[in-house]
């Protein structure tokens, strides 16, 4: 499956936790305002939290290997649209054997729907007791 990381011109969305270093530059309310206005979810809970690191170090390795070391981005925006686009392909179509196959956006969303209905069940399941 070939990588359309140079020359796509749409930026796509990622399905993404942030997970901030410590510091304050990182934790500062202008930071993390600006992830929330994106709708990113923010993880701090804990420092030094060696999974967090995991994740985004695979993703960032992913990144280099697969987008920018294989195109030489001439300008910042050459490198924000091709990073942007190669960001939209490793979210909704490369397929990720952690996830047993599926793209991230299809786990995410299979996720999704699986939340929704054991939340409405609960709340039958609820109603039902309280009726009873």
């Amino acid at each position: 499956m070939e990588s359309p990381c140079h020359g796509e011109e749409h930026v796509g969305r990622l399905h993404a936790t942030a997970v901030p270093v410590q510091g304050s530059q990182f934790t500062s309310p202008r930071f993390t305002g600006i992830l929330k206005e994106a709708g990113v979810k923010i993880s701090m809970d804990g420092k030094g939290r060696w999974m967090d690191n995991v994740f985004i170090e695979r993703l960032w390795r992913s990144l280099k290997y697969e987008c920018v070391y294989l195109h030489p981005f001439e300008t910042g925006t050459e490198a924000r649209m091709g990073i942007g686009a190669w960001i939209k392909f490793y979210g909704a179509q490369r397929p990720h054997s952690a996830l047993a196959g599926l793209t991230p956006d299809e786990a995410y969303a299979g996720a999704a729907r699986f939340s929704t209905n054991a939340t409405k069940k609960h709340k039958k399941q609820q109603q039902q007791k309280l009726a009873a």
